[in-house]
């Protein structure tokens, strides 16, 4: 295997050649000298105007909602000790999709459907931690149980406000069902807050990293070594259902990528949160920006829902990763 710096190094390289094929590839094709002109101003006011207002803000918002996925999965995973947790098993994404939905069929704008869909997450989030924080003990059975429950009266609310919803405003909230970043515009390229929640997300990952490995070889051996569970869970929950209410907010609901990306990192780089931290950072962005490149391309000039994408990417691939994991295991 090679060195854990080694793949965080080829990583970073998988990101920078992401956005370029992002920025390149469409209705008008720009070289890569093409788009370095442009990024140091000396470009075409059309090449400004293609990567500027539409290609640069859209892979920028991809990378970011993908790495916030995979940090958040991640998190489930080690909160919830089950290898199928997502960043939406908990029924955040269900909450955010109520408020999103409701907003498109009244007409708001793609700002207040944001806002919406984001009310709705932290609705969800409250309602979640309120019920599992009841009376008995929080642990995480009962926490997935809630989680799985909740998501359950969500996916019901949805099916109901389709049936009601009036046939123009169908294809709207299908496309933000299935992830769609066609809402991405150039003012978010000056705005601070998504890279910043990224990095604090990240950094607070790499803080608890050390009582995320403990916990995950089992609740007995970090009690054993003086861990404090009951703050680590809720620490474990309230940051990665933050994440996951900020991704779900700016693209809608994408599935596998908080799932796969955690399993394949572990695999190729390391189970220490150290460097797994970075690496689904840096993986789980590459990945729904390759996938948003490819929904907005291939069968141009129609667009597919990036979800749609990154499913047909990570159904096979989580079947490869389950397969060799299985055989790792079964290996002597």
């Amino acid at each position: 295997m090679q060195k854990p710096s080694t793949i965080l190094f080829l990583l970073v390289l998988l990101s920078l050649g992401s956005f370029l094929f992002a920025l390149s590839v469409g209705s008008l094709p720009l070289s890569f000298a093409d788009i370095l002109q442009t990024l140091t101003g000396d470009g075409s006011q059309i090449s400004k105007t293609v990567v500027f207002e539409l290609r640069l803000p859209r892979a920028y918002v991809a990378f970011i909602t993908g790495a916030l996925l995979s940090l958040a999965g991640m998190l489930m995973q080690v909160l919830l000790r089950n290898p199928l947790a997502d960043p939406y098993i908990l029924g955040v994404s269900g909450g955010a999709s109520v408020g999103a939905m409701l907003a498109i069929s009244a007409g708001f704008a793609s700002t207040l459907v944001s806002m919406s869909a984001f009310l709705g997450a932290l609705f969800s989030i409250a309602l979640v931690f309120a019920l599992a924080h009841g009376r008995g003990s929080w642990n995480p059975s009962r926490l997935l149980l809630t989680g799985v429950v909740i998501a359950s009266g969500w996916g019901a609310l949805i099916n109901f406000i389709l049936s009601l919803s009036p046939n123009q405003s169908l294809k709207g909230m299908l496309f933000w069902m299935m992830g769609d970043l066609s809402f991405a515009h150039s003012e978010q390229l000056t705005n601070p807050v998504l890279p910043l929640i990224l990095i604090t997300g990240l950094l607070l990952s790499l803080i608890m990293a050390r009582s995320l490995n403990v916990l995950s070889r089992g609740e007995m051996q970090a009690s054993a070594l003086g861990v404090s569970l009951r703050p680590l869970r809720l620490s474990l929950f309230l940051l990665a259902s933050a994440l996951t209410a900020i991704a779900v907010t700016q693209a809608g609901s994408i599935g596998f990528v908080g799932l796969i990306v955690p399993h394949m990192m572990r695999l190729l780089i390391s189970s220490d949160h150290r460097w797994l931290a970075p690496a689904c950072v840096l993986a789980g962005g590459s990945l729904l920006l390759l996938s948003d490149t490819l929904a907005r391309t291939i069968i141009a000039p129609e667009q597919l829902p990036v979800g749609v994408i990154t499913a047909f990417i990570g159904v096979p691939l989580f079947l490869y990763l389950l397969s060799r994991g299985y055989q790792q295991q079964v290996t002597p």
